[in-house]
């Protein structure tokens, strides 16, 4: 066996312990399941994925394993190399993926939620202390520290407004535009429409963007995800457009992608 085999074969025993960890941690209810290990962020996968996932690792490990016996000396190698440049050129940046989970970095769940109780409680006794100590009574005080009666001061007698003032004058240029614009609003209300604003410029579209996002958004619903987060998944994709523009393309061709999706 060389470097490349044994390295190859500690990875799928790695990725193996992990799965089996995870069918363990998919019975667990939400609040448990991020506590149980320091994990990366990511979406919770499904049961199904997971099993999906644990069975072509056991198919790929009988290959290797295949592969060793025949004394190939270059399969181990390319499949190393298939998998840095998958990482590296290759790799979409979504959130759907299966982390490693480590037996050594499990949390005790039993453990924390009784460490977690006697912290609460202590926080509660603490709490309960400073409250006695503000609401013991204060000693009276004395009639020397009394404050002298204040003196009421005359008030200022109001001022009358200034009748001479003017209200500042507008350009002649700027009250003829706000005359021409209360006109076509007064017309445009007696008619029964209201003004209708001023229209942009149209827009630029790109067939080659909108096909990408297309097939972003068929290939993550046969993924399983939701038509409400395909936007965001899909804008932090790398050269995607903006999450504004990524949901008008959804909008405007979500026939298309129903079509697809479905084998039209």
């Amino acid at each position: 066996m060389n470097p490349a085999d044994k390295r190859l074969s500690e990875l799928i025993d790695k990725w193996l312990i992990s799965l089996e960890l995870h069918l363990k941690y998919s019975a667990l209810d939400e609040a448990s399941y991020w506590k149980v290990q320091p994990w990366v962020k990511h979406d919770r996968p499904s049961r199904w994925i997971i099993e999906l996932a644990r069975q072509k690792a056991l198919q790929l490990k009988e290959q290797v394993d295949g592969r060793i016996a025949m004394g190939d000396a270059k399969f181990a190698e390319a499949l190393e190399l298939m998998g840095f440049l998958t990482n590296l050129a290759g790799s979409q940046h979504i959130a759907r993926f299966i982390p490693l989970a480590e037996p050594q970095n499990e949390v005790d769940l039993k453990t924390s939620s009784a460490t977690a109780t006697r912290s609460a409680a202590v926080a509660i006794g603490d709490s309960t202390r400073v409250a006695v100590l503000t609401t013991q009574p204060r000693p009276a005080i004395s009639d020397s520290t009394r404050d002298m009666p204040r003196v009421n001061a005359p008030r200022e007698p109001a001022r009358a407004p200034d009748a001479t003032r003017q209200m500042p004058r507008q350009p002649a240029a700027q009250t003829k535009s706000s005359a021409r614009g209360d006109t076509r609003r007064n017309a445009a209300r007696r008619e029964g429409k209201a003004p209708q604003p001023a229209r942009s410029e149209a827009r630029q579209t790109d067939p080659e963007r909108d096909a990408k996002v297309i097939a972003d958004a068929v290939r993550l619903l046969g993924w399983g995800r939701q038509w409400h987060e395909l936007p965001e998944l899909i804008s932090r994709m790398a050269d995607r457009p903006a999450l504004s523009e990524v949901r008008r393309i959804l909008r405007d061709h979500k026939d298309a992608i129903d079509s697809q999706r479905n084998g039209g």
